[in-house]
């Protein structure tokens, strides 16, 4: 009986998780409880970390600090899209070796040929399996750039996002 309660609730789950990501011990609006806590209450189930986990769209790690995309670019481990528009990269800068993708197509150059995207944007067009890391001018652009790829099957992307304003900081203190 337990088992089949803790069941039909992991089929809530991901229908609770579609639109956004809730952290164990998170509210959920409309519901009293939270999702953990209730989870915890069902006997006979899984830990409720790992079950929200489990759903969860994000990656673990998602974040990358300055110190960490300086590696990725030294060693050439990861591709960097840049989602800020042409004309912000003309007017503040660019993160050297990074690829300009516009937010705005995004979507759509992560499903083109790699012959397509290399003629339209520059560079290698990153694999599923390949590090991606996206930047903007401060975050939030490329947080949705990496929810994006990530539906797309991009198993590992990441962003910075202290994007171009942190970078910069952290190059002129040099």
């Amino acid at each position: 009986m337990a088992l089949r309660r803790c069941w039909r609730f992991s089929g809530v789950v991901p229908r609770l998780l579609w639109s956004r990501t809730v952290q164990p011990g998170a509210s959920v609006p409309g519901v009293q409880s939270s999702v953990s806590s209730f989870v915890n209450t069902l006997p006979g189930c899984i830990n409720s970390e790992l079950l929200l986990r489990r759903f969860s769209s994000e990656p673990q790690g998602a974040d990358v600090s300055y110190e960490q995309l300086k590696q990725l670019l030294a060693s050439r481990k990861a591709v960097v899209i840049d989602v800020r528009e042409p004309w912000e990269l003309r007017e503040y800068g660019t993160i050297p070796g990074s690829i300009n993708v516009p937010l705005g197509q995004v979507n759509t150059a992560l499903q083109l040929g790699p012959e397509e995207f290399k003629e339209k944007y520059g560079g290698e067009m990153p694999q599923q399996t390949d590090n991606i890391v996206f930047s903007c001018l401060a975050g939030i652009r490329s947080k949705k750039a990496l929810d994006t790829a990530t539906s797309l099957g991009y198993k590992d992307a990441q962003h910075y996002p202290g994007g171009w304003q942190d970078w910069s900081t952290h190059e002129h203190q040099k």
